[in-house]
């Protein structure tokens, strides 16, 4: 059974210390072998491409932790194939201090940290979104021991503007933009605050500042309960899911006036911890997500413009345990990437092609252990993946899967 206070975000790891769980404490801090352990953490670059296969480059970000539960995440794509994430240092002896990060498109990587963000156990800056215009947002945790969580964006020329969607407060409270689709080309941002009782509600910030508050209808008002917003397109559509009160999980769509419509999967389990977790929305509407049906297995699904679900599994994935296929994200062409969680508790990257075709993948170095392999992030518009692995001592490294 899971957590009352599951949420979805685009990656994970189930073992105590990983950085993105399949379904994350939605305040948990963190949203998916060959024995390649010396890998540097100096900012180099290992490209694996084979002839036949796509290009697999994979990358750590100066500053990144080497030890175990340490080092680089990549979570959100742009169109020119720049690249932002956070890296968990090794500047304290927990090694959990996060600092963002900015790989542009010719690989040259910025780290960064939001005014106010700190250094300790647990503090620090997380990067989730980039948009074409080079903007990024994400949330931290001050200084001081307090855990008090703010959300920001960063403009291009690294200005930094801090918001809050609610009361700001200790984490789990705060303002979260929490997967790699919260910013549109626009600069609209979507997300969910989290209050003092533990209930979340989805924000949408306007380009310019104005955030408005929402809850989906049917939403739970009990702790651990509320909507959770996770995605925007271009023409301000909101995907997400909300938890009801009977702690069952519903996907929604809220059109860019407001209108939310909630969905199910066909097949989507309804004992608590069971439902719907859309993931991504691209341009034409199209939402990609996963459902866990009543045995605890995890299926992927596409939701059409017009509302048809269409579920699939990607070859390889395991049955129970939240185990199965779990969509992250789909780009303007219909292509989707996630990963799956297979009969040994290990994960393996995937991308589905428009009409269907599912091909797995892993970056040469992804451990083969329970709790290791590939977690896929975001896709680009023109196929671009990015996403991290987990190596065979525990270790996050960055890639980017060419097309």
């Amino acid at each position: 059974m899971k957590n009352p206070n599951i949420v979805k975000i685009v990656a994970l790891t189930l073992m105590v210390g990983a950085l993105m769980p399949i379904r994350a404490n939605a305040n948990s801090g963190d949203r998916y072998v060959s024995n390649d352990t010396e890998r540097p953490s100096n900012g180099a670059i290992h490209d694996y491409a084979t002839a036949k296969d796509p290009t697999i480059i994979t990358f750590d970000v100066t500053g990144a932790g080497t030890d175990a539960f340490q080092g680089t995440v990549p979570s959100g794509i742009a169109p020119d194939r720049s690249i932002v994430g956070f890296i968990r240092d090794a500047g304290v002896p927990s090694g959990t201090s996060r600092r963002g990060f900015l790989r542009d498109k010719n690989g040259t990587t910025t780290v960064f940290d939001a005014p106010g963000a700190g250094t300790d156990d647990f503090e620090g800056t997380r990067a989730y979104g980039i948009n074409p215009g080079g903007a990024i947002t994400g949330w931290f945790i001050v200084s001081g021991g307090s855990y008090v969580v703010h959300a920001y964006v960063r403009a291009k020329d690294g200005t930094f503007t801090v918001f809050d969607a609610g009361i700001p407060g200790p984490y789990p409270q705060g303002t979260f933009p929490f997967s790699p689709s919260v910013i549109n080309p626009e600069g609209a941002i979507t997300g969910y605050y989290t209050d003092a009782g533990n209930v979340s509600h989805g924000f949408l910030r306007a380009k310019h500042g104005t955030i408005t508050a929402f809850d989906a209808p049917g939403a739970g008002t009990g702790s651990g309960q509320g909507t959770f917003a996770f995605s925007i397109n271009p023409n301000g559509a909101i995907t997400g899911y909300y938890a009801d009160s009977s702690d069952v999980f519903h996907g929604f769509v809220r059109a860019k006036h407001g209108t939310i419509t909630p969905f199910d999967a066909p097949g989507a389990g309804t004992d608590p911890f069971q439902g719907t977790f859309p993931a991504g929305i691209n341009p034409e509407g199209a939402i990609t997500g996963d459902y866990l049906d009543s045995s605890y297995t995890n299926h992927g699904f596409l939701r059409d413009k017009n509302g048809t679900i269409t579920p699939f599994d990607a070859p390889g994935g395991g049955t129970g345990d939240d185990r199965g296929t779990l969509p992250a994200s789909i780009n303007t062409n219909g292509a989707i990437t996630g990963f799956i969680f297979d009969s040994s508790y290990v994960f393996h990257g995937f991308v589905r092609a428009k009409h269907g075709t599912i091909t797995p993948f892993d970056p040469l170095g992804a451990g083969t252990d329970p709790g290791q392999g590939t977690v896929p992030g975001a896709i680009a518009p023109d196929g671009a993946i990015t996403g991290y692995y987990v190596d065979s001592s525990y270790v996050f490294h960055g890639f980017l899967r060419n097309q």
